[in-house]
């Protein structure tokens, strides 16, 4: 989750910001830094409690729907189109969109936080084997890898390149 702590309807990001950083000014380097790569942020009103959302994601896996497609409509929904998806309806909506056929499921699986425990389990597990304590957090690897490398923080694509240079010759 981006932050436990956020209002579980979400916050708008000046309100957020300024309740945890005393200001938004750090959003404006972000917004510059991703539209470098093709992250608009057009616009981005909404902190959202993402709690919910990690839960359309399991529910959309469980169907057999492509975890990368919900997570674009997601951060499309979110940062380009203005919408909060800390709510519900918009989840459902979204899950509409990416193929799910029982909307009536999916909206009773999230109002019931049906997936919450295995969500919070999984994040559980994050923080104790990789040491996550921020989002994004970048796990390259696997659990058979020797040596799975975890990094935290926005990166420029090319950190990303170098990094898979770098264990391409190990």
């Amino acid at each position: 989750m981006i932050d436990p702590g956020t209002n579980p309807k979400g916050e708008t990001v000046e309100a957020y910001c300024r309740r945890r950083w005393g200001g938004a000014g750090w959003t404006k380097s972000l917004i510059s830094e991703g539209k470098k790569d093709g992250a608009k942020f057009e616009d981005w009103k909404w902190w959202p409690h993402t709690l919910k959302a990690h839960q359309l994601i399991q529910y959309c896996a469980s169907q057999g729907i492509s975890t990368d497609k919900v997570n674009q409509l997601l951060f499309r929904t979110e940062y380009e189109n203005g919408e909060n998806i800390s709510q519900v309806g918009t989840l459902v909506a979204i899950g509409q969109e990416a193929g799910v056929a029982d909307t009536e499921e999916l909206t009773s699986y999230l109002e019931k936080d049906k997936g919450e425990a295995k969500v919070k389990e999984e994040i559980a597990v994050g923080r104790q084997r990789y040491r996550i304590s921020g989002v994004p957090f970048f796990v390259i690897g696997s659990d058979s890898t020797a040596r799975p490398y975890g990094f935290s923080g926005a990166q420029k694509s090319e950190t990303f390149v170098e990094l898979f240079e770098e264990l391409s010759d190990e």
